[in-house]
This record gives structure tokens, sequence and C-alpha cells, in this order.
């Protein structure tokens, strides 16, 4: 019970509607704002998530946002899926720096010959993935393990494991890669 009240003081909850929420109580999250809305959306963070001053945001049906394990998650980060039967999935140990947008929709209806042309697609975040400041993974777009966004990179396609890629759109320069958290200096 205190570890409920701890969460709902220590970031703002918005939710309308019946949802399913599951954050493990290992998972550390402050001074987040989380919005659900719409109906049968879930958001689950499995444990060890570490999630600082991020914006959290469910409009639709159906959808849903999963954090993976030990996932880490910077400050001023927004997170949104919207739409119906949209999800987000962020593997187990990936890192988002400072600025990092993931969002699965416009927010907005594009129009030619009476048809939209512009609808919602999920994402989906490998393991160990680490996206820089000011990265952001558009709608359809996903990075696969171990690989690599660049400052201020935008990934509109998938980008395949063990890459790094940067620029806007987001284009592989780098494979055979991978990364850790340790700074080491080689010789």
């Amino acid at each position: 019970m205190l570890k409920k009240l701890l969460f709902y003081a220590r970031n703002k909850v918005r939710i309308k509607g019946d949802h399913f929420l599951s954050i493990d109580k290992s998972v550390r999250i402050r001074r987040c704002f989380i919005s659900i809305k719409g109906e049968n959306n879930r958001l689950v963070i499995h444990k060890g998530a570490n999630i600082r001053d991020t914006y959290i945001e469910i409009d639709g049906s159906d959808c849903s946002i999963i954090i993976g394990e030990n996932c880490r998650i910077g400050h001023k980060c927004y997170l949104s899926a919207k739409e119906k039967n949209i999800s987000i999935r962020i593997g187990k140990d990936s890192s988002f720096s400072r600025n990092v947008k993931i969002m699965t929709s416009d927010g907005h209806n594009v129009i030619q010959h009476n048809r939209r042309i512009n609808p919602a697609k999920s994402i989906a975040i490998g393991e160990h993935v680490w996206i820089a400041d000011g990265g952001t993974v558009l709608k359809g777009g996903g990075v696969g393990d171990n690989s690599i966004i660049g400052i201020h990179s935008v990934v509109t396609r998938n980008i395949g494991s063990n890459k790094i890629a940067v620029g806007t759109p987001a284009i592989e320069v780098k494979d055979a890669v991978n990364w850790c958290e340790e700074l080491t200096y080689l010789k």
C-alpha cells in the first residue's frame, strides 16, 4: 500500500476508463505524467526499470506500452501509443537519454481522395538498445537488439540489430556493434 501511495505522490496520473496497469514493485518512477484514456489499454513496466520525468500517454482502445526489465528512461522523454490495437514494446536493458520521443501516431488525420493515408503503426524496440539525446522513433519504425540511435536522429523504418544509425531519417552507418554502460578507456 505504501509503494502505491508513493507512486501517486511522486507522479501525476490521469486514468479514464477501464485499463490494466502492472508496475513491478522494484520500478523507480519519479516525476512522470501518465495519461491513459479510451478502453482496455495496458501499461506494463517490468522489474528494475528506472523512469524519470517522462510523459507516458496511451489514448485509444486495446493499446499498450510495455517497458522491459532494467530499462532506463531519462528526463523529458515522451512515449505515446494512440488509436486502436497499437503498441510500444521496449526490450529489457534499453536506455533512453534525455528528450527521446517514441510516437505511434501523428495525432491527426491526413486525408487524400477521401481516404486516410497516415494510420498509426506499432513500434518495437529491441533489447539493450541505446537511444541518444533527442532521438525519435516514429510510427512503424523500430530498432533491433544491441543497436544505437545517434543524437537527434529520427527513426522512420526498422533499424537492424547491432547497428549504429544516425541522421534524419536515420540510416545505418556501422554494423557488428554493441555498447556497454561503463566508460572504459582503451589503449
